[in-house]
């Protein structure tokens, strides 16, 4: 069990033991993505056909104070916040998933404003970070949201958020689970990478499980598809999947995101319930135009039969399940 240590210490990072009866992931060095980019991708120019014209699009969105019910036990409420970011709500704890209230991403300027104002959260109990990307890992946000609170992270992901004022950061490598309070938090493989800098390929990357009072969510983090969707769906019954759908047409070509036919065929092979999107509408990272994304998942989802149990929210409206 993790302790309290000094604020002052340098590295405040928990990583959590290997037992002997953990089952030896399945391609666990099999999962990250090369940044080499495809020998095509200088045939469009993202710096001229989106960037620069994102720049003179005018922000959608209002800012609306949420109105958050009160959620019964064996309840969830899950809450949008834009782009990957989510606000969960048991009826115990409040969990952040990726917050990202930042406008830019560096020189890419955010489209659509968060669904709400980041002073309208309530008390936040636990912080989930899937990787150190800049529009996952928003030192800016976490800095604002934390308070005293655990964190979790992947492997080799800590020491960027160690001194931003969370009480402990655990670090998990595949398959790993910790237990907070109520939660049960697992890290799961993806296929993307995880480096801050082109340099820093130390650093893990993943998908969060979120087991609570016999309810299941799957935050998949950031990922291109790849097989190890049904090897998550056969080790954790998975209730709501938050899938991501945009950023396909990536600007090296390299295939580093689902596009909205494979999140379908991701959820098919997860065996969850109910699939909600994420990733796409917020900021301006591949070549799609920011519309497409849903429009190609409730197709693709009618073509098999499952248009009921995809969820498309709307930012900073909570919805109960």
């Amino acid at each position: 069990m993790p302790i309290r240590f000094p604020k002052k210490k340098r590295r405040n990072v928990v990583r959590q033991a290997q037992h002997g009866d953990t089952p030896v992931p399945v391609g666990r060095h099999s999962t990250r993505v090369r940044l080499r980019p495809r020998s095509d991708w200088h045939k469009r120019n993202f710096l001229t056909s989106v960037l620069i014209p994102s720049l003179f699009v005018k922000r959608s969105g209002e800012y609306v104070p949420p109105q958050f019910p009160k959620v019964r036990e064996g309840e969830i409420c899950i809450t949008w916040i834009g782009h990957a970011s989510f606000l969960i709500q048991t009826y115990e704890v409040n969990i952040l998933i990726d917050p990202i209230w930042s406008k830019w991403l560096k020189v890419i300027k955010r489209l659509k404003r968060p669904g709400f104002e980041i002073h309208h959260l309530p008390s936040i109990d636990f912080v989930l970070v899937t990787h150190a990307h800049f529009d996952h890992l928003d030192r800016r946000t976490l800095r604002r949201v934390a308070a005293n609170q655990p964190i979790v992270v992947p492997t080799g992901v800590g020491n960027l958020v160690h001194d931003l004022g969370f009480h402990i950061v655990h670090e998990l490598d595949y398959w790993q689970t910790v237990e907070l309070g109520p939660l049960k938090i697992s890290l799961t493989p993806c296929h993307h990478w995880g480096a801050r800098f082109l340099a820093d390929l130390h650093r893990d990357f993943g998908g969060f499980v979120i087991a609570s009072n016999g309810r299941t969510i799957f935050h998949c983090g950031d990922t291109a598809y790849f097989p190890g969707f049904k090897e998550i769906g056969d080790r954790f019954s998975v209730d709501l999947a938050l899938l991501p759908i945009g950023a396909y047409e990536a600007p090296t070509g390299r295939e580093v995101h689902m596009n909205p036919e494979e999140a379908v065929r991701a959820f098919l092979e997860l065996r969850a319930k109910t699939l909600i999107p994420m990733h796409y509408g917020t900021f301006p990272l591949g070549f799609e135009p920011l519309h497409e994304p849903p429009q190609r998942l409730l197709a693709a989802a009618r073509a098999h039969g499952i248009a009921e149990r995809v969820l498309v929210m709307t930012e900073g409206k909570p919805v109960v399940l």
